[in-house]
């Protein structure tokens, strides 16, 4: 029985199948922007072929689907959702413009506002009150909501948020709207921000259920849509979806909840990660175990996270375009730079690469489709990294010629020779990925030279020790699997729900027992989301607290301690004051401490991934081909298939590793090995 792994990229679709005896097949193709469906079943066509069967031997013989998936991203970042219509507390409805009385760029005395996703003709209020209590103070009025419902029901909304004032303490109201717009709007899709986000902070409350209404009816489509053609095909499995905060959850969940979905693909990314962070072995010297950086590098974008200890950090917060989504997410930061981005020269003769990129369709010049703009990916092929006549394991011949007419224009612009452009190109989005990497770590008070980077995408192998040498990171690794990491790493994951739960209080006010109550009923909420799982589960539970004169919280850990211990209390503040110190390098053990939010995390532990692949170690050199690259001078390096290489066997670079789906650079001054799971390890000195 198989389990696959789907990550459908800007350019790429990206697709990993695992076996019960951790066998690995994989497949790559061109993403399709227009319906991402498109591209998914012709990419498990492909994939079935490498299984050595059909579309429907292969669904038949799957128990599990995982899948990452950008329609929510696309429709936030492209401004293609849902027309949504906003209910809110008489008074408020400008919240969402008012914003927080900042902007991006202070200073900018120009700088036009954002534009709201939901206009303000579409924002109504409705007479009610709900004090921060959770007293009514004013009872929802029908003459008001009815003239709401009228006016939506007129100009034809797809969706509606409602966010009433302090709903997050008592939502009676919101839930009396919802049956009263399951009455007078069938159909339309209903947003409550008492199910979104039941937290404090009524801007952030308001973004989130907004969020998702707006990508709400456009996930649920695509989701639909594609359960059905899966079933139509043979398929009887789970179709899980991958989530924002590293987690999985199946597709009616994932619908309800589409806002949780936005960071779906990159998240993938960093499962893989923690997956690796398992595997790998930190050799002594090479800081602590787990301690790791993680590079996905495609066509379109990079994204970069930071894991300590194995584990990559959590945020509440996130900001997609315009648009705040307060939902736990993985702390990913994504830089517009991959073998798509596009080289330009300015009117000052400066060269930019990104973030504008040439995507799947027309793509860079090289495919012949159409695109006649460098990209990072013709400035690989001039360079002669790229073998035009194996990409994508031969399904795509590469046009070398005219990847130099693009280059050329670029030389042109800059006045120099083609090599030099190409190398320019290179050396530009190098030092970009680079700043990447300082922003997650350098920015944070982290020595990035003490981590591993675990480089993956299909464009990462040929950038990503550059990179390194420019950090003064000395150890790579290109898992054998690099170009579908994100695909492959989906598989590694659990079930996950998070919920969240507002309690303000001094901790001095609290009693342990309030707070027992919080994180049990929490907890049997997570339970029955999970529904029937045969499979171990675990809770972890966590803190937003913060210092009395605050106004911003920070997540303090509760796992290991102790629920029932008379010392509870004092537990839960001393973790506050370290974790404080771990962020901003001081404390102050005098101040007086708050909880603002319980945290919960219902965990379904899904039956590991197999990994396979552990070859007794042999010596022999494995057969290498020979082609000429461009290392500031034109030199023969050896170029091996990356499959054929044995586990233990080790080499010096210059030298080129090949597979169907990417190529790695190994440059000179840099020893290469082989894990026992088939995996690069780059050391640089």
């Amino acid at each position: 029985m198989w389990r696959i792994g789907i990550d459908v990229g800007g350019t790429f679709t990206d697709l990993a199948a695992v076996d019960e005896t951790g066998r690995v097949v994989i497949a790559k193709c061109a993403s399709t922007p227009r319906d991402q469906s498109e591209g998914l079943m012709e990419g498990l066509g492909l994939l079935a072929v490498e299984c050595g069967t059909d579309l429907v031997g292969l669904l038949k013989s799957t128990e599990r689907i995982v899948h990452g998936t950008t329609v929510a991203t696309n429709a936030l970042l492209e401004r293609k959702g849902a027309k949504v219509g906003l209910l809110t507390t008489e008074g408020h409805r400008d919240v969402i413009e008012m914003r927080e009385g900042l902007k991006d760029d202070r200073y900018n005395v120009r700088m036009p506002p954002p534009v709201p996703l939901v206009p303000r003709a579409r924002r109504l209020g409705v007479r009610e009150r709900v004090a921060a209590d959770g007293r009514v103070t004013v009872p929802l009025a029908p003459q008001s909501l009815a003239a709401a419902l009228s006016t939506l029901a007129r100009v034809k909304v797809d969706a509606v948020a409602v966010c009433y004032l302090h709903a997050y303490r008592n939502p009676r109201h919101e839930r009396l709207t919802a049956q009263a717009l399951a009455r007078r709007l069938r159909g339309v899709y209903v947003s409550l921000s008492s199910l979104v986000l039941p937290q404090i902070k009524e801007y952030e409350r308001v973004w989130t259920t907004v969020v998702n209404a707006y990508v709400g009816p456009a996930l649920a489509r695509y989701l639909n849509a594609l359960r059905t053609r899966l079933a139509a095909r043979g398929y009887r499995g789970d179709v899980l979806i991958m989530q924002s905060h590293g987690g999985v959850a199946p597709i009616r969940e994932s619908a309800r909840l589409a806002a949780g979905a936005v960071l779906s693909g990159p998240a993938g990314g960093i499962a893989a990660g923690r997956y690796a962070a398992r595997l790998l072995e930190t050799p002594p010297g090479a800081g602590q175990a787990g301690d790791l950086i993680t590079f996905d590098m495609g066509g379109t974008s990079t994204d970069i996270a930071l894991l300590q200890r194995g584990e990559p950090a959590l945020t509440g917060e996130k900001t997609v375009g315009i648009a705040k989504v307060a939902l736990p997410s993985l702390d990913i930061h994504t830089l517009g730079a991959g073998g798509g981005s596009i080289a330009r020269v300015d009117a000052g003769g400066i060269l930019h690469v990104g973030p504008e990129s040439a995507g799947a369709d027309p793509g860079p010049a090289c495919y012949g489709k159409g695109g006649d703009r460098a990209t990072v990916t013709d400035a690989n092929v001039v360079l002669g990294f790229l073998d035009p006549g194996n990409f994508l394991g031969g399904r795509i011949a590469l046009d070398r010629r005219a990847a130099e007419v693009a280059v050329d224009r670029v030389a042109r612009a800059l006045g120099t020779e083609r090599l030099a452009a190409a190398e320019g190109i290179a050396k530009v989005v190098d030092t970009n990925m680079a700043e990447g990497i300082k922003i997650v770590s350098v920015r944070r008070g982290v020595d990035p030279r003490k981590f591993t980077l675990v480089a993956f995408g299909g464009a990462a192998g040929l950038q990503v020790t550059e990179v390194a040498r420019l950090l003064e990171i000395r150890r790579v690794v290109i898992p054998n699997v690099a170009a579908v990491l994100s695909a492959w790493g989906m598989l590694a994951t659990d079930l996950r729900y998070e919920l969240v739960r507002t309690h303000v209080s001094e901790v001095a006010r609290l009693a342990p027992a309030t707070l027992r109550r919080l994180f049990a009923a929490m907890e049997a909420d997570g339970r029955k989301r999970l529904g029937v799982f045969d499979g171990p589960v675990s809770v972890r539970r966590s803190l937003d607290m913060r210092y009395g004169e605050q106004i911003f919280e920070i997540p303090v850990s509760l796992d290991g301690v102790d629920l029932e211990a008379a010392d509870l209390l004092d537990e839960i503040v001393a973790r506050f004051h370290r974790r404080h110190e771990e962020l901003y390098a001081y404390s102050a053990a005098g101040q007086e401490v708050v909880v603002v939010n319980a945290r919960v995390a219902v965990v379904g532990e899904l039956p590991p991934l197999a990994t396979g692949r552990d070859e007794a170690v042999r010596r022999e050199a494995p057969k290498a081909a020979r082609r000429r690259v461009w290392l500031g001078d034109w030199v023969e390096v050896p170029v091996f298939r990356l499959d054929d290489l044995p586990a233990g066997w080790e080499t010096k670079g210059p030298a080129l590793f090949e597979s169907p789906t990417t190529t790695v650079l190994a440059r000179a001054g840099e020893r290469v090995s082989v894990t026992p799971h088939g995996w690069l390890d780059l050391r640089l000195v």
